[in-house]
């Protein structure tokens, strides 16, 4: 290869304007679990420029790339790429406007990172792409993921070897010649099947009809590693007829799931074990839509804990936060506190800790401004908002997380014990006023300081609001009266097949008002045993439905002229 202006003389690319030479890394982002790409990935994820994201994990490798990184979609919707760019036409994509896309930017010294579902090496259309890579010489790296054939019979409960290590063979359907299927019919191997739905009935019959008994186990997943996947369990000779019957195939009386759809299909007697290990689909919220109305960072620990139950949070604010008007109050509590003005601060609230260090950061002070100030908390997320600031609060409720449980602990004033009188409370404009009554009768002064305005937020978007007024989420959690007063106001009331769960009694009595079923009450004032809660009332639900020999419904799929359809 000749040299030229942007390579050396032996023909390597140069580096680009910023130092650094460009290159391209083939990355496996496994079979659609979010959790499932490895340390290796997310690391070069979040040094790309460029992303090539195969459609079925390009919401979740997106999260790890840096802000302003260019994104194309191979095969869907491509976003942030220049529409008069060729590579932009998803339907004519193909190695070559892969190769456009790399070279350009190789030459401009970026890093394109090129993301596969499941393992690039298992893609032949990933190893076409590399082999463009290789003829023009441009660098690149592979990065391997889980692959889909391994990863969906794991999460399907469906172990590929049992004791004895039988051989396994994995098969693309799409691929196979005739001969193909001959020789897969007349083996004894446990097979893993990539096909699609409208294939699989085909492919079935071809086993049988090369040799493979008509009564082998087989098992079929539909979005597998997702809170939408589904698993059908039949036998050769029955998996059409099973199709049929639960309304994924056509039938007279239904519209089936799309034919393309992907499934990963396995053929033998492994496929006996999944009544007993199947741990994913058996979570208790499976697939259960849930509207968690706060904020992001309010509800991320909610989230989180909702997700390792198997469902699907939506976080829908309801609650805006915004300054006080007037900050010159919150300018004198903080310059108390710096000057000893207070012998106590007590937070009822994250929003009250997040709006102090705010003020804190503002003036370049930390944590060590609270020495000599003991500090109170009301609730654990209250005092891990506190820990993560550098404080560790030295009262917190031992009974009820509330204003009042903070009450009967607190000490009264005592002259002799207690140099200072004065107690500090940043709060909301619109708090209650039971803390500083009850402070007041124990004998202290408080400052009762607005640290932050709570105003409603700003409905969610129509799909969001008729999602909730039709019956589209499964259930919902109110962690306050506000939530329930605000969520109808700002979207209207939740459709009554919807899952009602409640923080307290309080709560429960502002959703009665509302019109409101209430189904779950947590036995704690705390999100974490809200979410508990309504995970054993999942259970205890499909554990009821099991027992009656009925089919697991989730509580959306009950509303008038639903139709359950495959997840």
């Amino acid at each position: 290869m000749s040299p030229t202006a942007n390579t050396d003389a032996n023909g390597l690319r140069k580096a680009g304007p910023g130092g650094s030479a460009g290159r391209c890394t083939f990355l496996g982002a496994g079979p659609g679990d979010p959790g499932l790409l490895t340390l290796r990935a997310v690391e070069v994820l979040g040094s790309a420029d460029v992303l090539v994201a195969d459609p079925l994990t390009a919401a979740a490798v997106r999260t790890h790339c840096p802000e302003g990184v260019e994104v194309y979609t191979p095969g869907g919707t491509t976003a942030e790429a220049d529409p008069g760019d060729a590579a932009a036409d998803t339907a004519e994509w193909g190695a070559a406007a892969l190769a456009k896309v790399v070279s350009t930017a190789v030459k401009a010294g970026k890093h394109v990172v090129r993301t596969v579902d499941g393992d690039p090496g298992l893609d032949g259309r990933a190893a076409e792409e590399m082999l463009v890579c290789a003829k023009d010489r441009i660098p690149f790296e592979v990065v391997p993921g889980v692959a889909q054939s391994v990863g969906v019979p794991a999460y399907a409960g469906v172990p590929l070897r049992g004791a004895r290590g039988a051989d396994v063979r994995f098969v693309d359907a799409a691929t196979l010649d005739p001969q193909g299927w001959t020789d897969l019919g007349g083996c004894d191997a446990t097979l893993v099947v990539r096909t699609t739905l409208g294939q699989l009935p085909a492919a079935a019959t071809a086993l049988v009809a090369q040799g493979r008994k008509p009564d082998s186990a087989l098992s079929a997943t539909l979005g597998g590693t997702t809170t939408r996947q589904r698993t059908f369990t039949a036998t050769l000779a029955t998996i059409a007829a099973e199709l049929k019957t639960a309304k994924v195939l056509p039938s007279p009386v239904s519209a089936p799931v799309d034919p393309l759809t992907p499934v990963i299909a396995v053929v033998g007697e492994q496929v006996s074990m999944r009544d007993s290990l199947s741990w994913f689909e058996t979570k208790p919220l499976f697939g259960w839509n849930v509207l968690v109305p706060r904020t992001k960072e309010q509800a991320a620990s909610l989230s989180d804990q909702l997700r390792s139950y198997g469902a699907v949070p939506q976080e829908v604010p309801t609650i805006a936060v915004e300054p006080p008007r007037t900050p010159q109050q919150m300018e004198r509590a903080i310059k108390g506190l710096v000057t000893g003005r207070y012998e106590w601060i007590a937070f009822t609230s994250v929003n009250a800790v997040r709006a102090v260090r705010e003020k804190f950061e503002e003036y370049g002070l930390d944590a060590r401004a609270f020495a000599g100030i003991k500090v109170a908390a009301v609730g654990e997320t209250t005092a891990q908002s506190l820990i993560d600031f550098g404080v560790k609060p030295d009262l917190m409720p031992s009974g009820e997380q509330s204003a009042a449980g903070l009450l009967e602990d607190w000490p009264p004033y005592d002259p002799v014990f207690d140099p200072i009188d004065r107690v500090l409370l940043p709060r909301a404009d619109i708090a209650t006023e039971t803390l500083v009554a009850g402070l007041i009768d124990l004998g202290w002064e408080v400052d009762d300081v607005t640290a932050y305005r709570t105003v409603r937020a700003s409905p969610p978007p129509a799909e969001t609001r008729e999602a909730i007024k039709g019956g589209g989420f499964d259930a919902v959690l109110f962690t306050s009266s506000s939530t329930v007063r605000n969520l109808v106001g700002i979207a209207g009331k939740p459709h009554n097949v919807t899952v009602i769960a409640c923080i307290g009694p309080a709560t429960a009595k502002t959703a009665e008002e509302h019109g409101l079923r209430v189904d779950v009450l947590s036995p704690a004032p705390s999100a974490a045993a809200l979410a508990e809660a309504l995970a054993e009332f999942g259970a205890a639900r499909r554990d009821a439905a099991l027992e009656a020999g009925e089919q697991v419904y989730r509580p959306s799929e009950r509303r008038p002229g639903s139709r359950r359809k495959a997840r």
